[in-house]
């Protein structure tokens, strides 16, 4: 294993380069000053006829969400339905061992030096020619235990040990745009300290790119959560993962709409990634941000069968902290696409930039809208003189209804357990709002603060 030694210049260009070359497209600025005008138009419009005419302007807005709520639910179940129907496909014609080109493999690391032996296996289990593999271990400076604990494992020749420079902001695509710029491989994927990819990923990945079309500039493999704990927010967590990546963006990749990726186990042509401008250092999710910033650049993302394992978090501490940073980071990345929705609506394309806002859109006001909606159903449920009434019923059950029968045709097959999770999915919905009440804040105080994830040793 080598260390090559710091670069200053290098760990600024990979804080600033994107933000400097795309400021239109970066999350370095939250809201531009153009947005905070249109949200105050939009205030005003809407709160002037709530002033004057407050039954009128509550009936148009029940009336439009019902609507927006109906095209939510009417896209994801046809997503889920077409997922179903996406059988794993072997690839065709894999190539030898002396035509494999070389492959980069990124793994930023902070604070992880008990997950380093379960890493270790990981990348040595991987079926691809170990001087084909480029391997870049990513860790902060400062970070001591974690670059005690890499040393200590065994790597394939050829691995760097990388030790950013110190700056900010300390985030895992700051990292990950220094690892590519030093990059050598034809092809780069991302992965965490904590995941057990399958051996055969990178060559289905290499047999995906040389089938694919040329516009193919990634290829993201499914992530399975496995819990370790069987608690009931882990089995919510990978039942979550299941219809994510084994249902809805298997969809999406056949329909060509744009994908917000997951954030490891993306295979990228380092040449398209590199032209797209890399990772926003500044955005908490680079990885949904990236996804939609390759729609706009006319490229594709498909699918690959091969899954990465990952184990869901089984705190509620845990939880929380990872997925507020999630729901800023849509946050972020909604608004930056709509900074210039016409620019957004030419380069993705009527149908991408719908399809963006009933999936990135949609999971940013569902988790809004989620605790206010249990609160009032509770509400309704307790207070005799109070009603649901009959659309407030029946919202109610179609919803419950959807959740239920997309839990059900999740993978993983069928029986109780599967079943009891499916069925308790509306328990588990309300976390979100608070959540997002903490990503709001986030947002507004530390926009560009990375929540890290814990993780612990992996058993092998």
């Amino acid at each position: 294993m080598s260390l090559p030694e710091p670069d200053p210049a290098l760990a600024e260009d990979a804080a600033l380069g994107f933000s400097r070359a795309f400021p239109g497209l970066s999350a370095k600025t939250v809201l531009r000053g153009g947005q905070a005008a249109m949200m105050r138009r939009l205030s005003v419009m809407v709160g002037v006829p709530l002033l004057f005419a407050p039954d009128i302007t509550i009936q148009i807005v029940m009336w439009a969400g019902l609507a927006l709520f109906g095209a939510i639910l009417v896209f994801r179940t046809g997503l889920v339905l077409l997922g179903c129907r996406q059988g794993r496909k072997l690839p065709q014609g894999l190539a030898a061992d002396l035509l494999l080109p070389a492959y980069t493999i990124l793994v930023a690391l902070k604070d992880e030096a008990a997950s380093a032996a379960q890493l270790s296996r990981a990348i040595l289990a991987l079926d691809y020619p170990a001087d084909r593999i480029d391997l870049k271990l990513l860790v902060e400076t400062g970070d001591v235990a974690t670059q005690d604990a890499l040393r200590d494992q065994d790597w394939p020749n050829g691995t760097e040990l990388i030790v950013l420079p110190p700056g900010l902001p300390r985030t895992k695509p700051r990292a990950l745009n220094y690892g590519l710029a030093r990059a050598r491989g034809t092809y780069v994927v991302v992965y965490d300290a904590e995941d057990r990819p399958d051996p055969m990923q990178l060559r289905e990945a290499v047999a995906a790119f040389a089938r694919g079309p040329s516009c193919l500039a990634c290829v993201q493999a499914p992530l399975v959560g496995v819990p370790e704990e069987g608690g009931w927010l882990s089995a919510q967590w990978a039942l979550e993962y299941a219809i994510q990546f084994g249902r809805i963006l298997p969809a999406l990749a056949r329909l060509g709409l744009p994908i917000a990726l997951g954030g490891t186990s993306n295979h990228f042509n380092r040449a398209r990634l590199v032209e797209a401008g890399g990772w926003d250092a500044w955005n908490v999710t680079e990885d949904a941000d990236l996804g939609l910033r390759l729609a706009r650049h006319g490229a594709q993302v498909g699918m690959i069968a091969p899954p990465t394992l990952e184990a869901p978090p089984a705190q509620m501490g845990v939880w929380l902290a990872q997925r507020s940073r999630w729901l800023k980071g849509f946050l972020q990345t909604w608004l930056v696409l709509m900074r210039t929705p016409t620019a957004s609506l030419r380069d993705m394309g009527l149908a991408g930039f719908v399809s963006m806002q009933l999936t990135l859109g949609a999971a940013i006001l569902s988790a809004v809208v989620h605790g206010p909606w249990a609160l009032w159903c509770l509400f309704c449920l307790c207070v005799p003189d109070v009603s649901l009434g009959p659309l407030g019923t029946g919202v109610m059950a179609v919803s419950y209804l959807a959740g239920v029968v997309t839990g059900l045709a999740a993978p993983g097959g069928w029986g109780w357990r599967p079943l009891i999770v499916a069925l308790t999915a509306p328990l588990y919905w309300p976390l979100q709002t608070v959540a997002m009440a903490r990503a709001l804040y986030g947002l507004c105080h530390a926009p560009h603060f990375w929540a890290k994830t814990p993780h612990g040793a992996r058993s092998p």
